[in-house]
């Protein structure tokens, strides 16, 4: 389980695509402390630790992406340099500081617009229409692995206020208009979406 509190930026080193895609990642991290086999947050998407070493100053590991994940989540549009969230799991005595983030992608949105209010800058998205019954003012949402609080709603498009710490300690900061990012809905609302399917 994961909270929506990025803690690192990586950067892709490498894309190999024999047979599943294969990504490298350059990490501040230390990789001795990630165990073969561990669950690490990638701009939302949970993937599984493969490999890993440091190459002199620099520490790596590496991922396996299927082609299922490629294709519902902006993985596919990875290239060598880009920066991706990090997130390292929870621990059971850790701090809660987001919302209950599973990993799981539910769908792709597109920024629509940036508006700088101050300091801080508000960010508009649509999202597929299956999901914006999902989105609701005050409720929580993760952007490419970032929990945010959702301002306002107007059928699928939504917006998120993000503050100058966010934009400075994730990929946000980065992002323009028209550029698509990975979207988590709250699991909260998915399940009382679904109690009220089946009541």
């Amino acid at each position: 389980m994961f909270t929506g509190i990025v803690t690192d930026i990586g950067r892709v080193r490498s894309i190999d695509r024999n047979g599943d895609t294969r990504v490298c990642i350059e990490t501040s991290y230390d990789v001795s402390s990630i165990e073969m086999g561990a669950s690490i947050a990638h701009s939302g998407v949970c993937l599984t630790v493969v490999d890993k070493g440091n190459d002199g100053a620099q520490n790596w590991f590496a991922v396996d992406v299927s082609e299922e994940t490629l294709s519902c989540t902006t993985l596919g549009q990875w290239q060598e340099g880009t920066h991706i969230n990090l997130e390292r799991p929870m621990r059971a005595d850790g701090e809660f500081g987001g919302h209950i983030v599973s990993g799981h992608v539910d769908g792709v949105a597109t920024i629509l617009s940036i508006d700088e209010i101050a300091d801080s800058k508000t960010y508009s998205f649509r999202v597929p229409d299956e999901l914006k019954r999902y989105i609701a003012p005050k409720g929580s949402i993760t952007v490419d692995g970032v929990s945010l609080t959702v301002n306002k709603v107007d059928d699928q498009v939504f917006t998120v206020n993000v503050i100058p710490h966010t934009q400075e300690v994730t990929t946000l900061g980065q992002r323009q208009v028209a550029d698509q990012v990975n979207i988590e809905i709250d699991m909260l609302a998915r399940y009382v979406a679904r109690l009220q399917e089946v009541g």
